[in-house]
């Protein structure tokens, strides 16, 4: 069965827009565990727009506490800061299950795009080297919408990654736009490049309930789905337990 890791960047966000700590975002991430949601992920962003350093060390603490899987995404690349020691550093703290590297910058509203891994090659690695070292699996954000990124991601087995987690965006429009057959094989073609390399296949980005399903069916062994927005949206109507619980049922029927 493929695993649901929740991405609870956005209570944060709905916290922040206010100040104080609500909605808590520990107990919304215990929520979603409780309903049976396997880790938990988080992308803390250098300018502290959502998750801050401080719902790292709470959420990790959590997980570890549930013996789930704690996912914390971020850009290797990014410096510190005021308020944000760093993505290795905040890894050296927390030990988190799996470190997810995206190349995202300040001025990005959300990831939009993966490594260009033979081109990164050489800064990639060190990093990747680093949190190996603390124990992390490494996932490394990857595009499959492309020929060329569909042809370099295999690279990312030589760079050391554990894992890619193919970025979903391009799917979900196509998708919504009722076109996401050529769309789904192109990120099958990417899955399977990806395994036969040696890699674990994670995926994320505008997964929802509505196009979950077809992607599964239609990329193969995929180990693990990341999704954030759409949930805590339909959470919204719903409620975290049951929207959780409508996920693992999509997830359990695309075995």
């Amino acid at each position: 069965m493929t695993f649901l890791s929740v991405n609870v960047n956005k209570i944060a966000v709905l916290r922040n827009s206010r100040g104080g700590n609500e909605p808590d975002v520990v107990r919304a991430a215990i929520q979603c565990l409780d309903a049976g949601a396997h880790g938990i992920t988080v992308h803390p962003r250098p300018d502290a727009r959502h998750i801050r350093a401080y719902d790292v060390l709470a959420l990790a603490e959590i997980t570890r506490s549930r013996g789930v899987e704690f996912n914390l995404e971020g850009n290797p690349f990014a410096p510190a800061r005021e308020g944000y020691p760093g993505f290795l550093a905040l890894c050296e703290l927390v030990r988190p299950a799996q470190a997810t590297l995206v190349p995202d910058g300040d001025a990005q509203l959300t990831s939009d795009h993966g490594f260009d891994f033979v081109r990164d090659d050489s800064a990639l690695r060190p990093h990747v080297d680093a949190l190996k070292a603390l124990g992390c699996r490494v996932s490394l954000f990857a595009d499959a919408h492309t020929e060329a990124g569909r042809s370099g991601i295999a690279h990312a087995a030589a760079i050391g990654a554990d894992r890619v987690e193919l970025y979903t965006g391009p799917y979900a429009e196509a998708f919504a736009e009722g076109d996401a057959a050529v769309m789904a094989s192109h990120f099958a073609e990417a899955a399977r490049r990806a395994q036969d390399a040696g890699l674990g296949v994670n995926a994320g980005h505008d997964l929802s309930q509505e196009n979950l399903g077809f992607f599964l069916k239609h990329v193969p062994g995929v180990l693990e789905v990341s999704i954030g927005h759409a949930l805590i949206g339909e959470a919204l109507y719903d409620g975290l337990g049951p929207t959780v619980r409508s996920y693992l049922r999509i997830l359990t029927a695309g075995r």
